[in-house]
């Protein structure tokens, strides 16, 4: 088993299995402070111009991680909003939002 620590996730860029879309680099990692296991990372969602005044977060679950490569994280997270859809780039209802 390989390690990795969070700076070695931050620089690499999360893909989506489902339609093949770069959804950016992983910005945070959360974990769980009672048993210290990771449960999501974090990606922040392009907005505004030229990505200037990004507020949104997009929360992944670390179950819906598929594989952990040398450059990218691929993920499978079916239901995002597609890239013409501009006013909801929030992550679908099923999962929960970051806090």
């Amino acid at each position: 088993m390989q390690k990795c620590n969070s700076e070695d996730l931050r620089e690499k860029e999360v893909i989506n299995t489902c339609d093949g879309r770069r959804l950016g680099c992983v910005s945070e990692v959360e974990f769980n402070v009672c048993d210290g296991r990771l449960t999501a990372i974090v990606v922040p969602v392009s907005s505004g111009f030229l990505g200037v005044g990004c507020k949104e977060r997009l929360c992944i679950p670390w179950d819906r991680i598929e594989r952990i490569g040398e450059d990218v994280i691929l993920v499978n997270v079916e239901g995002l909003p597609t890239s013409s859809n501009k006013k909801d780039r929030r992550p679908p209802p099923s999962q929960p939002p970051c806090c």
